[in-house]
């Protein structure tokens, strides 16, 4: 194994323990016990995600968007789901962040 392998293995071992890793996983497999539940996650997020990426998105739909998804929103498996997978996905993109900038990549 390469020096970068290992280091990777380890990098994601050290990932896995973290308080955010956990609490995703723990999350995750809460809401996998309901699949159609999961289904109604992944269609929110696959919206989201396609609105917040769109150059002409507009604020009204934006603000339609949330308006339809705020009674779902408040099922506590959804938003501890949300809450933990956002934790989760800002700890690696701060990650993501601090490799780029110390290879100097641009």
């Amino acid at each position: 194994m390469s020096k970068i392998d290992s280091a990777v293995e380890t990098f994601i071992t050290a990932i896995m323990d973290t308080d955010e890793y956990r609490e995703y996983d723990l999350q995750r497999n809460r809401v996998k016990k309901y699949p159609e539940l999961k289904a109604q996650i992944d269609e929110y997020r696959r919206r989201n995600f396609l609105l917040q990426t769109r150059e002409d998105t507009a604020f009204e739909k934006i603000d339609q968007f949330e308006k339809e998804y705020e009674g779902f929103r408040e099922n506590p498996l959804v938003s501890d789901f949300l809450a933990a997978e956002l934790a989760f996905c800002r700890m690696i993109q701060g990650i993501n962040m601090r490799i780029t900038e110390a290879v100097h990549f641009e």
